[in-house]
């Protein structure tokens, strides 16, 4: 379902932002300059950091977290997201946790509470959704509805499937013909200097402050950021659901 965003023409710069084990790694694209165009990029130890610092002033920025938690049930955007990326990716697309599951200290408690539930009302945990349980926290604590115009929700693999025309990438992220194929797809829409700028990142906070595929991952997000703000056809999965906050249930890719 093809979408263009609201956002205004000629934004100062959008942001890319991804997960990292050292928190959260975000790169920078000007949509005016359009591309080609090198990345700046940095990490962020918190997502308030980030909030309060000249980066936070981006007209858009797209996060690959959950945003927006369901008290019951799946959320309608991660099914039509795996529908969308299809048998071959999507697995990379795990159910969200439940809101209610944010309060528990162990995965066996969050888990054991959700299979509780039963299967209809959203089942169990994944241990990937617990792993990263806590940005997830750290993230629905700093969002209101208001700020969720600008700090939105995307999947790298929509994204990616989106740069290349319609057909995911299958060839897994962590491996290297898959970091090779997503290196290709941002170059070929537009970023350059991509090894240079990724080892500029590995000097200044160390190789293991994050991985290639996080790098990637935020890059194939801010384009899509600056597409949105261009107003050039993006995908936008939604239901038009919001969670008990308020916050919107939706993927942008």
């Amino acid at each position: 379902m093809p979408a263009t965003g609201t956002r205004k023409k000629n934004a100062a710069f959008v942001l890319g932002v991804d997960g990292c084990p050292k928190g959260w790694l975000a790169v920078r694209l000007f949509p005016h300059r359009g591309v080609p165009q090198s990345v700046e990029q940095t990490i962020f130890s918190n997502f308030n950091d980030l909030l309060r610092s000249e980066w936070g002033q981006a007209e858009l920025v797209l996060i690959d977290m959950p945003i927006g938690l369901a008290d019951h049930g799946r959320r309608g955007c991660d099914t039509l997201a795996r529908r969308k990326l299809g048998k071959g990716r999507a697995a990379s697309v795990f159910p969200a946790p439940r809101r209610p599951m944010l309060e528990f200290a162990t995965y066996e408690a969050a888990n054991a509470w959700g299979k509780a539930q039963g299967k209809d009302a959203g089942g169990g945990l994944s241990k990937q959704a617990w792993n990263i349980l806590p940005k997830i926290r750290e993230l629905d604590a700093c969002l209101t509805p208001d700020l969720q115009e600008v700090v939105r929700e995307a999947h790298p693999e929509v994204a990616f499937l989106r740069l290349n025309d319609g057909s995911p990438v299958v060839a897994p992220k962590r491996k290297l013909a898959g970091q090779q194929q997503r290196a290709r797809l941002l170059e070929a829409n537009g970023l350059m200097n991509l090894n240079r700028t990724w080892q500029q990142l590995a000097a200044e906070h160390r190789r293991q402050a994050a991985k290639l595929d996080d790098y990637y991952d935020a890059c194939a997000l801010a384009l899509t950021a600056s597409s949105i703000c261009l107003d050039q056809p993006v995908l936008h999965l939604t239901e038009n659901l919001t969670d008990q906050r308020g916050l919107k249930m939706e993927i942008w890719g």
